[in-house]
């Protein structure tokens, strides 16, 4: 194995990959209706920049309780 090669996990232990997620296209979806806001109706800002919160908070909220549900261990492999 070349030092340059990436670390293999041993066989058996499980990858955590995050599922697909929805908040990335809302994040832009209200960043967009914000800034057109900005130049057409103070209403379209309000409503963007209350989703660009929203949207924040409960991502922020989602990836703590992903992380809280990961083995303990998983902080020991050097990740």
């Amino acid at each position: 194995m070349s030092p340059l090669d990436p670390k293999v996990p041993p066989a058996g232990e499980e990858i955590h990959l995050p599922e697909g997620s929805i908040q990335p296209f809302l994040l832009a979806l209200f960043l967009g209706i914000g800034l057109v806001g900005l130049t057409t109706f103070w209403e379209l800002w309000v409503i963007g920049a209350i989703g660009v919160v929203w949207v924040i908070v409960r991502w922020i909220v989602d990836a703590r309780r992903e992380f809280s549900s990961l083995p303990l261990d998983h902080r020991s492999n050097g990740h």
